[in-house]
C-alpha cells in the first residue's frame, strides 16, 4: 500500500517597514553586530514596547489579498522560551487572536491549479542572531549574540496540510513569495533571511488519520526546502515500514549531507505558557487604517488580478495559464512584458515566451532580477519585431540575444538592427536560392529521403536541419520545408 505525504508551511515575511515593530530603530540589514539594538530590543528594565502602525498596516494588505478575515481586535501574546538570542525571555507574537484568520491561495502546479487554505497570519517580532564563526580571537569554544534583529517585524503565515508534494510545497512557497512581493510587504530576499519556511512533514496511509508530524526550521531557500521535505518523508517512511515509530521533534536540514537531524523534541502550545502581554494594550485596527490598507492592495493588485487581465486581454494571442503565472512572478516582470508588448504593437505569445524562455535562462543564470537585465525591453522589442517581420530566423535570434547580453551596442534601442546588419545575418527568403540549396540536400541524402518516403517524419526533420546549415542558419525555415514537401511529396508528413 501506498504512502501520502502530508505538508504544512509556516512562513515569516519580513515585513518592510524601516523601523522594527516595537521600537524606532532601523532595519536596515548588514550594520555591524548590535549596533541597531534599542533599550526595547535589549529587555532593559523601564521601557515599553509601542506596536508599529506600518507593520499593521503591511498585515491588512496581506489579509486582503488573499480573501481571509480581518480581526479589528487583536492581541498580542507573549510566547516563553529561553535562548541566547531572546534577551526579554519571551517573543511578542500572537496566539488565540490574530490579526489574520483564514484566507486562501491559489497557484499553478503541473497537475494544474492548486488552493492551499490558510489558518492564520500573525504578527509577531524577530529574536536576535547566535554567531559561532568569525568571532577573531574569541572564536574557539565561543559563540555571539547580535541582536540587531531582535524585534524586526514579521508575519508569520500558517498553511493548513493540504500540500501532497515537496514539488507543491515549493510552488506554494514561490506564489507566496511573489505574492508578499507584489503587494509590497516583503522585500523576500532570502539569502538576508527575509522570508524563510517551517516544514510540518507528516505521512499517512490514504484514508487514514494524520500521522505525527516533524517540524523542519529556517528553510530559506526552495531548493532546500524541496530537499528537505523529500528526505524527511523518505526517512519517516522508512522508519514505519521497519516497525518504529516518529517522534513529534524539531528537526534541522543539513544541505551538505541533505538530510535533517533531530534539533529538539517538538513543543506544544503550552510549552510557550502564552498570555496576553501586559506592555501592550489590545490591537483594534481603526476604520482609516482598514481603508488605507484597502486603497494600497488596489494600487498593486496582486499576482492573480494581473493573471485575469492577461487571460482576457491576450485571449486570442495564444498565451497560456502557464505564461500568465511566469509573466507575474514580479511586478518588475509584468512591467518589462507589459511594455514589451506595447513597444511591439502585438504579438503577446511571442513576447511571453521569450520573457519566460530566453530572458528568464539568461536571468537565472547570473543571478540577476529583471531590473539589472542587460537587454532592455526596448531592445528586445527590436529584435522580436525581425524575428515577427521575417528579417531572421529564430534560431539567428538568439545569437543576437545573446549578443546584447554580453553588451554588444550596450544603450543603442536599436541594437538588433545594427547587430543583424554589421554580421550580415538577415534571413535568406529568396526562393530560388533556397530552392538550388535543397536541391544539393536532397541529392546528397538520398538516405534520408528514402526513409522520409517510408513515413519517418524525424528524416524529414533531418533534412529541414541539413538546409538550414547549409544557409548558415539564415535560411527561412518555413519556407525551406515548404520547397521539401513539394519535392518529396507530403506523403511522409
Amino acid at each position: 500500500m501506498s504512502w501520502e505525504i502530508v505538508i504544512g508551511l509556516e512562513t515569516h515575511a519580513q515585513l518592510s517597514t524601516a523601523s522594527k515593530i516595537f521600537s524606532g530603530v532601523s532595519t536596515a540589514f548588514g550594520a555591524p553586530p548590535n549596533a541597531q539594538a534599542s533599550a526595547v530590543d535589549i529587555a532593559l528594565p523601564g521601557v515599553l514596547p509601542v506596536a508599529n502602525r506600518g507593520a499593521v498596516e503591511r498585515a491588512l494588505v496581506f489579509g486582503l489579498a488573499v480573501g481571509a478575515a480581518i480581526n479589528r481586535r487583536s492581541v498580542f501574546a507573549r510566547k516563553n522560551y529561553f535562548y541566547p538570542d531572546l534577551p526579554k525571555g519571551y517573543q511578542i507574537s500572537q496566539y488565540e487572536l490574530p490579526i489574520v484568520q483564514g484566507g486562501f491561495l491559489a497557484f499553478l502546479t503541473r497537475e494544474g491549479e492548486k488552493t492551499v487554505r490558510l489558518t492564520r497570519a500573525h504578527l509577531e517580532e524577530d529574536a536576535g542572531k547566535s554567531l559561532h564563526e568569525g568571532l577573531g580571537e574569541l572564536s574557539h569554544g565561543m559563540s555571539g549574540i547580535d541582536l540587531n534583529r531582535a524585534g524586526t517585524p514579521l508575519l508569520e503565515i500558517v498553511s493548513e496540510p493540504d500540500m501532497r508534494s515537496a514539488e507543491e510545497a515549493v510552488a506554494y512557497a514561490r506564489a507566496l513569495h511573489a505574492l508578499v512581493r507584489w503587494i509590497g510587504i516583503c522585500d523576500g530576499n532570502m539569502q538576508e533571511g527575509s522570508f524563510r519556511c517551517d516544514a510540518n512533514v507528516s505521512v499517512r496511509r490514504p484514508g487514514e488519520p494524520l500521522g505525527t508530524r516533524c517540524e523542519i526550521k529556517n528553510l530559506n531557500s526552495f531548493r532546500f526546502l524541496e530537499r528537505a521535505i523529500e528526505f524527511e518523508a523518505k526517512r519517516q517512511i522508512e522508519m514505519l515500514e521497519d516497525g518504529g515509530r516518529i517522534a513529534q521533534e524539531t528537526r534541522l536540514y543539513d544541505p551538505d549531507r541533505d538530510e535533517t537531524r533531530s534539533m529538539r523534541s517538538k513543543e506544544e502550545a503550552h510549552d510557550y505558557r502564552y498570555f496576553p502581554d501586559p506592555d501592550l494594550p489590545p490591537l483594534v485596527v481603526p476604520d482609516e487604517l482598514l481603508a488605507a490598507a484597502q486603497k494600497s492592495l488596489a494600487a498593486t493588485g496582486t499576482p492573480r488580478s494581473r493573471q485575469a487581465q492577461y487571460a482576457l486581454q491576450f485571449a486570442g494571442d495564444g498565451v497560456t495559464g502557464y505564461d500568465t503565472a511566469v509573466l507575474t512572478a514580479s511586478r518588475e516582470t509584468a512591467s518589462y512584458f507589459e511594455d514589451l508588448v506595447a513597444r511591439m504593437g502585438g504579438g503577446a505569445k511571442l513576447a511571453a515566451n521569450w520573457v519566460a524562455g530566453e530572458l528568464s535562462a539568461a536571468l537565472n543564470r547570473d543571478a540577476l532580477d529583471i531590473g539589472r537585465s542587460p537587454v532592455s525591453s526596448a531592445q528586445l522589442a527590436g529584435l522580436l519585431a525581425r524575428v515577427r517581420d521575417n528579417t531572421i530566423s529564430g534560431k539567428i535570434a538568439k545569437e543576437i540575444f545573446d549578443a546584447l547580453w554580453q553588451g554588444e551596442e550596450r544603450g543603442n534601442e536599436r541594437a538588433a538592427d545594427a547587430i543583424i546588419e554589421k554580421r550580415g545575418l538577415k534571413q535568406i527568403t529568396d526562393m530560388a536560392a533556397l530552392e538550388a540549396i535543397v536541391d544539393q540536400v536532397v541529392a546528397a541524402n538520398p538516405k534520408s529521403v528514402e526513409e522520409f518516403r517510408a513515413g519517418r517524419q524525424k528524416a524529414f526533420n533531418a533534412l529541414v536541419g541539413q538546409a538550414m546549415k547549409a544557409t548558415g542558419g539564415k535560411g527561412n525555415p518555413a519556407a525551406i520545408t515548404e520547397i521539401l514537401k513539394r519535392k518529396l511529396g507530403s506523403s511522409g508528413c
